[in-house]
């Protein structure tokens, strides 16, 4: 009997280890928990792949279209990137994820146009800018993009739109950041709808349900804040070169 009660308390022993592995010391119980909590723990990259679509001809990048990158289009953006995965046949999630993109840029704009009383919120709201990825990059080229985005009402000096001309590289960009698109007998897609946001270095810093869009927008703000504070501060290495040459560093101002 001692014997049996030792073998089934290892049994739940180990099944207890196993379950907080599973869901990071039990923070977590789906795999799409478990995909946010890693993101928030650690950043993910975005893929060098080659993008096109709408609102980039303002953009100050190395590269000339149609050789856009992704992570330089991120990066030219210069502030914080709140981004959405749609296409234009779908009649279900994507409309939602239209609405809520639509709300959030309206939401921008009448923040950086506060009065001076709110002036670090309206420098924060003018440094977030929202992009639109078509997974469906085959269909959804520039042509087919401009009429949907202006149904949508988008304005692109705030919200790009963007589609992948290679499939393999589109599946390369789904696979990193963790999109679930599956082809459906009506020549559909069934996919997972979230609001992403990315840094000024275009990582994936969290991911909020559709649900979430204020919390998206709040964090998107703070993040912006933050990173506006971090380069208003002066490096350890711009103090040391001011302190040896302040002359030089006068004539500078």
């Amino acid at each position: 009997m001692f014997r049996t009660a030792l073998v089934c308390l290892l049994c739940l022993l180990g099944g207890y280890q196993a379950s907080a592995w599973l869901t990071h010391d039990f923070q977590v119980w789906t795999d799409e928990g478990a995909r946010r909590l890693e993101v928030a723990l650690q950043p993910i990259a975005a893929p060098a792949v080659t993008v096109d679509g709408l609102g980039l001809a303002d953009l100050s990048t190395d590269a000339p279209p149609p050789s856009w990158q992704l992570p330089a289009v991120l990066q030219a953006q210069e502030g914080v990137t709140i981004a959405d995965f749609f296409y234009t046949r779908c009649q279900t999630i994507c409309l939602s994820l239209g609405s809520s993109m639509a709300q959030l840029q309206t939401q921008l704009q009448t923040l950086a146009q506060q009065d001076p009383a709110s002036q670090a919120s309206a420098a924060a709201a003018r440094q977030v800018r929202l992009l639109s990825i078509s997974f469906d990059g085959q269909h959804d080229r520039p042509a087919i993009l401009q009429p949907y985005a202006q149904a949508q009402g988008a304005d692109l000096a705030w919200w790009r739109w963007l589609h992948l001309p290679d499939a393999a590289q589109e599946q390369a960009l789904l696979r990193q950041w963790g999109i679930v698109v599956i082809p459906n007998e009506l020549g559909d897609f069934e996919h997972n709808a979230a609001l992403l946001v990315l840094d000024k270095e275009g990582r994936l810093r969290r991911i909020f349900d559709l649900g979430e869009q204020q919390l998206a927008l709040n964090y998107a703000l703070h993040l912006a804040q933050t990173q506006m504070q971090a380069e208003a501060t002066p490096t350890s290495a711009t103090l040391t070169q001011t302190a040896a040459n302040p002359k030089e560093a006068e004539d500078s101002l």
